[in-house]
């Protein structure tokens, strides 16, 4: 239970900042503020903070309007504080991100009398590595351990990169820059960025002589201090997989509020994908060979590295046939020439399951590439260990130091690969989903590349052992969580159990001011012709002064309906790619804001990532239902996954997701509780179909209008 103490201070704080900010409390923000407030006060936990409940996680759809930001801030601060937690509020795109970090979190602490810092947490490889700073200024194009891919930058470069070394080194060493990425003035390629910046396996921490002068070090004793910490999805998954507190504070010290939480399943399956190119590889098996001499020269005299060393040979003489011979299995699989053409395609592996001679051969790989990837993290080990005064290992830190970039970068290499080749091996556990499987054959130009891979098709039991079975606490919410009116499709792609906390919180829009329309112009859209004449015809008819976001599932069919356009009207047009998003939404407003017509043209990132509240937007068109093909590897194999069982792959997964996408869609247009206008399906199955119905009561209640006629 929530107690008294911890009750009014959170009630005292909602209310000075209602007050401060000069703000109309809402009813959903309210429910919403006690919901989270009750789940995580009421977790049981020992002596130690160790949480021992069950029912920590709680899952809150709450749509556009409620102020869920605010919500979840002013609820979860002080229940993190009064268990001596950390609150980490991750986010999925960095708009939102500099929202919580610039506006909300200052707001908050300005008007809220609640006391806390903040800090932004990101990844190792958004930060400058000074000790690579330090190496281009002194030049070190004849460094023997920049990899070959380094080197090719290097003589690419030249100038340009040298004078990009010079400011940065003054910007940092003068404190006018932090040393991160995102905060330099101007666009830094990423062939430059990466020579400058470290991984983890790379960095020798406090064994560096730049420690003390550390960018990441600098931000990170920050976020030691800090009781909220701003984060992505991206960085809670690769710190849960690097084990959990190696860049953020351990999971069991942390409640997460996990914003934008759609986004999660999906961000975590990238996190599990293995993928090899064998061209790539042998490239880099290369660079390992071309420097066994220097290698040698340089730490030989370290009998451990002479002895790991002395084997390298005989590895990579073991692997390089190999890799040769898998490259000739992939092509004979796909049943494809030598040359697999100019355009990058897929071989899925039916069921996820490789060919026996392709396990067979996976199964030989894996076992060198371990060794290989053992020995050269025995290697780094030691060079680590080297550059510790306090160490004796034979080795100063002069002939240390130079060569752990290398190691390290081949190490990462060896066990990515030494990964991908046991997933490919491995078999499946019955009953539960397959990986899947599959090759990617690339051409471009002269470089013929194929690469294997293989992922799990669904993240669900990673998240539920690693994030939701390790956290202290957490929040999910986002504006679209359910499919059809319903959390299982969540709960199933994001491993949520049936025993958390679910709820729906009411809108504080009147979504009666806005009119859903199936107009007679809409058709079936499997009469592809047909479809688009329709679209052409309703966009032809569009007002004079009309601001519209007109959404399409094609990249092909919103070039097919642009080209078909009178000429008097393409002008009246800002297509996705043709601008970059910031100008194009900069030249819709102008337009809007000189009384004249515009009408976006856009694709999906459209339909969820663009805000254009009053006049700015007052009619969305969706052309087609966004139902997604599962024709990718991993969407096809869970379908066929499915099926086999009985299943039925369309309405378990096609139908709940594009009802998340059509809620997304159709969220354009009611931004603001004034806001009003008009959306318009022109895909008639959503009439025709079994499932129409399902998707239009999913939407919130707008007043609808079917064929020309409002509906009672």
């Amino acid at each position: 239970m929530l107690d008294e103490a911890l009750k009014e201070e959170i009630q005292t704080a909602y209310r000075r900042v209602l007050e401060g900010l000069d703000l109309t409390p809402r009813y959903g923000q309210r429910l919403m503020i006690a919901e989270i407030a009750r789940t995580l006060s009421s977790i049981e936990a020992d002596e130690s903070g160790r949480r021992l409940s069950n029912e920590h996680v709680c899952v809150l759809e709450a749509g556009t309007g409620t102020g869920k930001t605010l919500a979840y801030l002013l609820s979860a601060l002080p229940v993190a504080q009064a268990r001596g937690k950390r609150l980490i509020v991750s986010t999925a795109t960095v708009a939102l991100q500099e929202q919580v970090l610039h506006q909300d979190l200052p707001s908050l602490k300005q008007h809220s009398g609640l006391h806390f810092d903040f800090a932004l947490a990101k990844g190792r490889g958004r930060y400058l590595c000074v000790a690579k700073l330090d190496q281009a200024l002194d030049g070190v194009e004849d460094n023997p351990t920049l990899s070959l891919f380094e080197q090719a930058l290097e003589s690419r470069d030249g100038d340009d990169f040298h004078g990009l070394v010079q400011e940065m080194a003054d910007a940092y060493g003068n404190g006018r820059w932090e040393g991160d990425r995102d905060s330099w003035p101007v666009a830094i390629d990423e062939g430059s960025w990466r020579r400058l910046t470290t991984d983890h396996r790379q960095c020798t921490n406090r064994r560096c002589g730049h420690f003390g002068a550390c960018a990441f070090f600098r931000a990170r004793r920050h976020l030691d201090q800090a009781d909220i910490i701003v984060t992505n999805h991206d960085l809670v998954l690769a710190d849960l997989s690097l084990g959990g507190g190696v860049v953020l504070p351990s999971p069991k010290d942390c409640i997460y509020i996990f914003d934008e939480g759609h986004h999660l399943p999906d961000k975590a399956l990238e996190h599990f994908y293995h993928r090899f190119g064998i061209n790539g590889a042998l490239r880099w098996l290369r660079t390992l060979k071309k420097s066994l001499t220097e290698l040698n020269t340089a730490l030989g005299s370290q009998p451990t590295l002479a002895r790991l060393l002395a084997g390298f040979p005989d590895l990579i003489a073991a692997i390089e046939p190999r890799l040769g011979e898998a490259y000739s299995l992939g092509h004979q699989l796909a049943e494809l020439p030598n040359g697999a053409g100019e355009e990058t395609r897929h071989h899925r592996f039916a069921m996820g399951r490789a060919p026996a001679p392709l396990r067979e051969m996976a199964a030989a790989l894996v076992v060198p590439f371990d060794e290989l990837s053992r020995n050269l993290e025995s290697m780094a080990d030691i060079l680590r260990e080297s550059l510790d005064p306090d160490k004796a290992t034979g080795l100063s830190r002069e002939q240390a130091e130079p060569w752990l970039p290398l190691v390290a970068l081949l190490q990462g290499r060896a066990l990515e690969a030494h990964a991908l080749w046991q997933a490919m091996a491995a078999d499946d556990t019955q009953g539960e989903p397959p990986q899947a499987r599959w090759l990617t054959f690339d051409q471009q130009g002269g470089d013929a590349e194929l690469t294997f891979s293989a992922s799990p098709v669904s993240a669900a039991e990673t998240l539920a052992r690693y994030l939701w079975g390790s956290c202290y606490g957490a929040v999910i919410t986002s504006a679209t969580l359910t499919a059809l009116g319903r959390f299982e499709r969540l709960q199933e792609r994001a491993g949520l159990a049936n025993r958390y906390r679910y709820q729906c919180l009411p809108s504080p829009f009147d979504y009666s001011k806005a009119v859903l329309s199936v107009p007679r112009e809409a058709v079936d859209p499997g009469d592809r012709d047909a479809h688009e004449r329709a679209i052409v015809e309703f966009v032809t008819a569009l007002g004079d002064k009309e601001a519209a976001l007109v959404l399409f599932s094609s990249r092909a069919q919103l070039r097919a309906v642009e080209k078909a356009l009178p000429k008097t009207h393409q002008t009246r047009i800002l297509a996705q790619d043709r601008l970059p998003k910031r100008e194009l939404i900069d030249r819709h407003r102008k337009r809007v804001d000189a009384g004249e017509s515009s009408v976006i043209f856009g694709l999906a990132s459209f339909a969820e990532g663009i805000d254009l509240p009053g006049d700015y937007l007052t009619h969305v068109v969706v052309t087609r239902l966004p139902f997604a093909v599962p024709d990718d590897p991993v969407g096809a194999t869970l379908a066929e996954w499915i099926e086999s069982r009985g299943g039925n792959p369309f309405m378990r997964i096609s139908v709940p997701d594009a009802s998340i996408k059509l809620v997304q869609a159709c969220g354009r247009l009611i931004r603001k509780e004034s806001d009003q206008g008009r959306i318009t399906l022109l895909d008639r199955r959503v009439l025709t179909r079994r499932y129409g119905r399902a998707l239009l009561d999913s939407l919130p209640p707008f007043r609808r209008e079917i064929d020309g006629q409002l509906q009672a």
